[in-house]
């Protein structure tokens, strides 16, 4: 296989102190551009009310990947599908995808709500979202990614304590 060597442009600075697989909403965070970057590389994102964040599993290890069918989350109730039909820590790059909105930007800062990584998470690459290239045509999917995430943006103030 091809191999890439990819450096982190900025770090998640706050939000979620731990990973969890529910209640993702709510928290503020900041996503803080490596100084190497002169600031006018970050000129117009403001004007934006959503980003395009790809980051890494930082906290996951390699023998976490999975390249087998399982149910999600382990729930019998839902399909055995195979690790390219998971958006979890178990793919083979433990690469992940998220569309905070942005708040407001102070310097190298970008302060978001709704951005599902952790603190000192490393962030590959940041861009706004233009609505004109999200999916085009109706959405289709199974019923058990709705079932399965029906609480994932819910406020994390609201989580159940354990």
């Amino acid at each position: 296989m091809t191999t890439y060597e990819v450096r982190a442009v900025a770090t998640v600075v706050g939000g979620h102190t731990r990973v969890q697989d529910d209640y993702q909403g709510g928290v503020e965070s900041i996503i803080r551009m490596d100084g190497a970057f002169p600031l006018e590389t970050l000129q117009g994102i403001e004007e934006f009310s959503h980003l395009t964040v790809t980051w890494h599993f930082h906290q996951a290890r390699p023998e976490d990947v999975q390249l087998h069918a399982r149910s999600p989350r382990g729930n019998p109730s839902w399909p055995a599908t195979g690790t390219f039909v998971h958006r979890n820590h178990r793919r083979p790059n433990q690469l992940a995808v998220s569309y905070p909105r942005l708040l407001r930007v102070d310097g190298r800062d970008l302060i978001v709500t709704d951005l599902d990584a952790v603190d000192g998470t490393p962030v590959l690459d940041v861009a706004p979202y233009f609505e004109q290239m999200g999916p085009r045509g109706p959405i289709r999917q199974p019923a058990w990614p709705g079932e399965m995430l029906a609480s994932y943006w819910d406020d994390a103030n609201g989580r159940p304590q354990s």
